[in-house]
């Protein structure tokens, strides 16, 4: 199966969301996961946050959450990493449905997507059509 098509507009995280404020290292859509990049640090020396990619390192597969707005380089993110009623904007999602950070930079898949040489990345587990619970997990060592 292919990267799951992202509607940015529809990404929504409920009251109970556990965020966090960052500066984007680059442009990042609502929706789109995300990592924090030690080599880029903001005004206030904190990571900038930049697109999760699973297969390029380990640390851009260390995702810490999705981006919950959309943000220009420079401009602040609400990086959200535990959610229980997250509307995830993904299209073909389907209840029960594990989503992983995709090989290509910002994208989510399907689990078995998971391929050699990609670092583990989980982000959601669908609740439905349209939500999902965020709960961020990653592992540091590349599929065989």
């Amino acid at each position: 199966m292919a990267n799951y098509t992202l509607t940015s507009s529809s990404v929504l995280h409920s009251t109970s969301a556990a965020y966090a404020n960052y500066t984007a290292g680059e442009t990042i859509a609502a929706g789109q996961p995300v990592y924090a990049d030690s080599t880029a640090l903001d005004d206030f020396g904190k990571a900038k946050v930049k697109l999760a990619d699973a297969n390029a390192s380990a640390a851009t597969a260390s995702v810490i959450g999705i981006a919950a707005n959309t943000a220009s380089s420079g401009q602040p993110v609400r990086v959200v990493s535990i959610d229980s009623d997250f509307t995830h904007g993904l299209a073909t999602v389907a209840a029960g449905d594990i989503i992983i950070v995709s090989a290509t930079a910002g994208s989510l898949a399907p689990a078995s997507d998971m391929a050699s040489g990609m670092y583990p990345a989980i982000v959601m587990l669908a609740k439905s059509a349209t939500k999902a619970i965020v709960s961020v997990q990653y592992g540091t060592a590349a599929k065989p």
